[in-house]
């Protein structure tokens, strides 16, 4: 009895999500809590020492050609965030590869005005860091938005890095 549970516990933890024909696995400890409209998955994650928010870790979907153009969403994101002197922060972007998928990549970080979604501005937080990516898919580009205080981020930036590795189209 005790193998069989060992075994099915590994199963669930390897079984990942999917959405547009893309599937990713979410490292241990983060739970989704489900989709909501345009959300493929939403994670919370908890704040670390000296933070005192919760990050919020979302995959969002909206369609095949839908979601807006890579550049668009890149520089959307990046007016979420300003420098001390309040101009736009400085930003890091890549583009990579991962099991054969175009992936942009984003790195910024500063007082942040993205809390209201990815449509409308919400209240400026101050000390927030965003790790996003663009995942460039026939079947419909997935965003993923990963923001919060500046330590939570850091302190996740390796399962981040794990998540946006794990992707990569589904078997038919």
């Amino acid at each position: 009895m005790r193998i069989w549970l060992i075994l099915a516990a590994a199963a669930l933890t390897l079984s990942g999500e999917s959405v547009g024909g893309l599937k990713w696995i979410p490292p241990a400890g983060w739970k989704s809590e489900g989709t909501a409209p345009m959300r493929a998955a939403t994670y919370r994650i908890p704040p670390a020492p000296g933070d005192k928010d919760t990050a919020e870790f979302v995959v969002y979907f909206f369609g095949q050609g839908q979601g807006g153009t890579v550049e668009a969403n890149i520089e959307r994101w990046k007016s979420q965030f300003r420098a001390p002197d309040g101009k736009i922060a400085n930003a890091m972007i890549a583009k990579r590869t991962v099991h054969g998928l175009p992936v942009t990549t984003i790195d910024t970080s500063g007082d942040y005005s993205g809390m209201g979604g990815p449509v409308s501005a919400g209240p400026t937080v101050h000390g927030y860091r965003l790790l996003g990516a663009i995942i460039e898919n026939p079947g419909g580009n997935v965003f993923i938005k990963f923001a919060g205080q500046v330590k939570t981020v850091a302190q996740n930036q390796p399962k981040f890095e794990q998540l946006l590795v794990s992707f990569e189209r589904i078997s038919k």
